[in-house]
C-alpha cells in the first residue's frame, strides 16, 4: 500500500490502559506519530491507533465512522475461511500455482492486512510479506504476533515473514533467494458496496491512497519472480499498464491476472 499519513489523515497513538502506556510510546516513536491521552480523543477528525489488551486497533474519529479495524487471523472471517475456505481448490491457490506436492515460495508485495497471504501460508506456502505504509504494517505485525501465540494459527504464521518498506525498491534490490511467485493486489479505486469492504476501505484508503505506481511494481515483480506473477484485480478493472497476462482466472467480484514465466510443475519444492 501507498504513502505516509498526510495532515488530512492525522494518526495519533493511544494507550487504552496504563499497562500499555510504555508500549504505546514505543510504537509512536517507531512510527513517528504523536501519543495522546485517551481523554483527549474527543475530536471528530483524524485517526487513532489504540493499543490495549485486545491488541492494536485503528479507529476513525468522525461521528459516522465505522467500528475499529484490526487484524484477526484467529477468529472472524479469517477463522471461518481457515476451516471452510475450500483448501487448495480456492481460486487464489490455483492462481498462485499450488499443486499436489508443489507449494511455491511466494512474495506478497502489497500485503495490506494480510488476508490473502494468510490463506496461502495456511495451505503450506512460505510467504514473505511487504507492506510499505507504516500504520498498516503495524496493524499486520500485531495480528501476526497474536496469531503466533494461538495454537490454531501458530504453524501458519511461522511460514510468514513481514517486511516494512517500499516494494518497488525492495524488489529491485533483492539479494535473498528469488521467490517463485510474486503476488500483487494494488489498491484500486473501485466501488464495491459490501459492508466489509466499505469498512476496510473507509479506514485504509485515506491513509494509503491509490497505488499509482502499480505499473512500476508489476515491472519489478516480472523482473524478479522466477516462475510467475499474479495480480489480483476487481473483475471489471483495466489491466495494469505493461505486458498482457498469460491468462486470467475470473470470479464473481475479482479476477487474477497471471503472468507466467515458466512452469511450476517442474519447480520442485
Amino acid at each position: 500500500m501507498s504513502e505516509t499519513p498526510t495532515p488530512a489523515t492525522t494518526v495519533r497513538v493511544v494507550a487504552l490502559t496504563p499497562d500499555h502506556a510504555e508500549a504505546a510510546r514505543a510504537l509512536a516513536l517507531e512510527l513517528g506519530l504523536p501519543v495522546v491521552d485517551s481523554a483527549a480523543t474527543g475530536e471528530n477528525s483524524g485517526f487513532i491507533l489504540e493499543l490495549g489488551p485486545a491488541g492494536l486497533h485503528l479507529r476513525e474519529l468522525a461521528a459516522d465512522a465505522p467500528g475499529p479495524l484490526h487484524v484477526d487471523f484467529i477468529g472472524g472471517a479469517a477463522g471461518h475461511r481457515r476451516q471452510f475456505g475450500g483448501g487448495s481448490g480456492q481460486m487464489i491457490a490455483r492462481a498462485a500455482g499450488l499443486q499436489p506436492g508443489m507449494r511455491p515460495s511466494i512474495l506478497d508485495a502489497t500485503a495490506g492486512l494480510g488476508g490473502d497471504a494468510f490463506v496461502l501460508a495456511q495451505l503450506g506456502c512460505q510467504l514473505t510479506l511487504i507492506e510499505r505504509h507504516p500504520v498498516i504494517a503495524a496493524l499486520l505485525a500485531d495480528g501476526l504476533r497474536r496469531a503466533a501465540e494461538h495454537a490454531d494459527t501458530a504453524a501458519t504464521v511461522a511460514r510468514m515473514r513481514l517486511l516494512n518498506g517500499d516494494a518497488c525498491s525492495l524488489l529491485r534490490q533483492w539479494t535473498e533467494t528469488v521467490p517463485q511467485v510474486i503476488y500483487l493486489d494494488p489498491m484500486f479505486p473501485h466501488r464495491d458496496k459490501s459492508a466489509l469492504v466499505k469498512k476496510e476501505m473507509r479506514l485504509v484508503r485515506p491513509l494509503v491512497g491509490n497505488d499509482t505506481d502499480a505499473p512500476e511494481l508489476l515491472a519489478a515483480a516480472l523482473a524478479l519472480a522466477s516462475h510467475r506473477v499474479v495480480v489480483k484485480r476487481p473483475r471489471k478493472a483495466p489491466l495494469i499498464d505493461g505486458p498482457p497476462p498469460s491468462h486470467t482466472l475470473e470470479g464473481k467480484s475479482s479476477r487474477y491476472d497471471i503472468y507466467a514465466k515458466k512452469s511450476l510443475r517442474t519447480a520442485g519444492q
